[in-house]
Formats: C-alpha cells, structure tokens, sequence
C-alpha cells in the first residue's frame, strides 16, 4: 500500500488489531443468520510525511451506508460543544444573516441547528441517508454525498462560495484526503475560512486510546502531518486549538493559501514544536504502541473472567465504535458481558458487529440492576456516570478500561 497522501509505500506497522467487521455496521435479527465480513485492521506510519493510516482495505461506501447509526445529537456534551463553537466563531468572524455556511459530514444537524437560529445561510454536506434524513426534520439543506473537488466545482456554480466552511470529525475519515482539502479551496470564499476537528495524534498515543482505531478511520492525525498536506492542498493554517473532546483533539482554522488574510499565531508553531520535541517524525515514537494495547487487552479480559467467575453480572453503555473495536480485538462475547445499552433509538434492538451483543435500553439496567457497567465512550465517561448514578442503589460500579483499567465506585 502507498501513503494516502504522498505516495510513498508503506513498511512501517503501528499497530495491528487483527481484523473485524467495519465498527458501525450494526446487525439487525435477520443477519445474525449469515456470516459477517471481517478485514484486517492494520495502521501504518508513512516515514516521508508522518501520516498514520489504516490499510486500505473497506470501501467508504460500505462503511457509511443508508443505515449508518451514528447519530452526534445523542450527546448533550456535544451539543454543548456545537453551540458554544457557533457562538465563538460568529463573534470572531463577524458572521451575519449574509454570510454563508456550510458544513461537511453534517450529521443529523447537531451543528448547523445553531447556525440556522441566528438566520444565517447554510447547508450540510452528508452522505449517509439515515442522519440525513434527521437533519431534514429540523429544517436543514442537506445534499446527500460525498464531498470532493469535482462536487466543489458543482455547488460553486449552484450555490455562493462559502464564508465559513466546517468539518469537526470527518477528515480522519476520508479516503482521498488530497481530493477532499481541494474541494475547500474550491468552495471558500477569498478571504473565507474553514475550521476542521479532530482527534489529535499525540494523545491516541499518550493515552493508548487504540479503541479510536477502525476502519471509518482512515487517518490519524497529528499537526505536524496535517500542516504539510494542507499546504500542499492549497490550505494555510493559521491558528490551533486543543479541545478536549474525543480524549484530546485538534481545532485547526485554515484558509486559503493565495488570498486568506488571516495572521499566523503562535499556537501553530508552539504545538508544532511540542510534536517535534515529542519526535512524531520519528519511526521510535510509534513501536512500542503494539506492547501497551495488548497489556490493555489482556487486564480487561483478566477483569471479566474473573468478574464471571465470581457470578457478577457486566453489561457495557454505548454502543460505539469505540466499543467495538476493544471487544473485537480481545475476542469478547455475551458470555463475559451481557448486553449494552444505548439511549440511541437508531441502535436499539440491533446487535454490536461481531461480537454481537444485544443493543437494548436503559430501563433494563434497573431490571437487572448488573455490578459492572463499562463505558465503552470514556470520552463523555462523566457525562454517563452523572446519567447512571442511581446505580449506586446497589452498589454498582463503572468501568473505564482505556487508558488503563479502573474501576469506580458510583
């Protein structure tokens, strides 16, 4: 396989998690009767221009489907998160009722509600049917595909050029990651400016978050990489922030490279010197990530079984992608932990991919009133832990299993 980006063939493993099914192709009774597909989940570090990246192995089409169950809007801390960037960018932009927007990987409209509040223009970008759809009932526009250069091109001659363009959580998840940059330069007005959202490198390693690695995940990303491809695209990074969501990510504000007006500020350099003093272009700071994962595995295992001997039962919240890689990787089943429970209604009824554990509601938690309950979504773990504390009536407990294992008492 060649880098994504540069073309440079790849040799270089930082982690290997065996194989799976894609992580949100939920399972539906009827095909609990036929086999699933798994593929190898192999990550690889391009040792030209430092991206990390899943092997290609799945088409995108398969793995954002008409179904697809990722919902953001379930979420009331990541609503939060939407609303308060509304509000920061319209004062720091001086955005107003002429000024267009548009956001890519739209979702169900978690974001864009917001904008819409405030009587802006706007539309969302969102190839999977079923958000879609949701983003549609709060009033939102919604073109349903894939964003590229070519559709660029096309909605430039539709549509106005865009004031503000917005991708919070989508660039890891592109294929063609050259294609994908050149579209905003495309779209972007002259002195436009696009923001971009996502996990940050440097703490999926410091945090041995592999739990954030699947398939959908075509990139890992840390500044240092994503300076070098914007640029190359066409983009300019002029400012970075460090967020919290996610275990730790990345608010890149980029513009144009030929006409954005926007001054560089020092939070580029300064985060781009702490990745170079923590050597991410280096092949040392990725090859011990393999050892500390299979630590993680084996401590987790070694708490259910011990949990299953000792006849404590142990559901799990959240149906996430995350959840499904960890159970993937350690070989988990119904037998060490029973169900999960989501507040999803999307998920509900369906079953996790290849473990194929039953999704089903919260009220079953106060039926069968379990001991353990692992948050498979560490990265709102408060936010779940403050909405399940009433387990404390029995004396239940939480448990985290990344970055370590732990237990907490509710």
């Amino acid at each position: 396989m060649k880098c994504r980006h540069c073309g440079t063939l790849l040799s270089n493993v930082f982690v290997d998690l065996e194989s799976s099914p894609p992580s949100n192709s939920y399972l539906d009774c009827g095909m609990l009767k036929v086999p699933e597909q798994w593929y190898p989940l192999k990550v690889m570090v391009c040792d030209y221009c430092w991206l990390v990246q899943t092997m290609d192995i799945v088409d995108a089409d398969k793995m954002f489907s008409d179904d697809y169950a990722y919902f953001s809007s379930y979420s009331s801390s990541w609503l939060n998160h939407a609303s308060d960037y509304v509000n920061t960018m319209v004062v720091r932009f001086n955005l107003n009722d002429k000024s267009n927007v548009v956001e890519i990987a739209a979702n169900d409209g978690y974001l864009l509600q917001y904008i819409k509040e405030k009587d802006m223009p706007c539309y969302g970008i969102e190839p999977t049917h079923s958000t879609a759809i949701a983003a549609r009932k709060k009033g939102i526009e919604i073109i349903e595909e894939f964003f590229s250069e070519g559709m660029a091109k096309e909605l430039v001659v539709q549509k106005n050029h865009a004031d503000l363009m917005i991708a919070n959580n989508v660039l890891a998840h592109v294929p063609n990651i050259n294609d994908f940059l050149k579209g905003f330069v495309v779209l972007l007005k002259a002195e436009g400016i696009a923001t971009f959202e996502f996990p940050h490198l440097l703490n999926l390693v410091q945090n041995n978050q592999f739990d954030t690695i699947y398939h959908e995940h075509y990139s890992y990303l840390s500044l240092t990489a994503i300076q070098t491809i914007f640029k190359e695209n066409g983009l300019c990074i002029f400012d970075v922030e460090e967020l919290t969501t996610h275990g730790g990510s990345l608010r890149v504000y980029s513009q144009r490279n030929d006409t954005g007006i926007q001054v560089i500020e020092n939070s580029v350099n300064k985060l781009i010197t702490l990745e170079k003093e923590k050597k991410v272009c280096s092949l040392k700071y990725y090859q011990n990530f393999q050892c500390r994962v299979e630590k993680i595995k084996i401590d987790f295992l070694d708490f259910l079984i011990q949990a299953k001997k000792s006849e404590s039962m142990v559901i799990a919240y959240g149906a996430a992608a995350k959840g499904n890689t960890i159970m993937n990787f350690s070989g988990i089943h119904s037998d060490l932990i029973s169900y999960v429970v989501d507040k999803n209604p999307n998920k509900v009824g369906k079953y996790m991919p290849g473990s194929r554990l039953p999704i089903v509601e919260e009220s079953t938690i106060r039926i069968d009133k379990p001991k353990y309950i692992v948050i498979f979504p560490w990265n709102i773990k408060e936010e779940v832990m403050s909405q399940l504390s009433y387990i404390s009536e029995w004396n239940g407990n939480f448990v985290i299993a990344i970055p370590e294992l732990e237990i907490i008492k509710a």
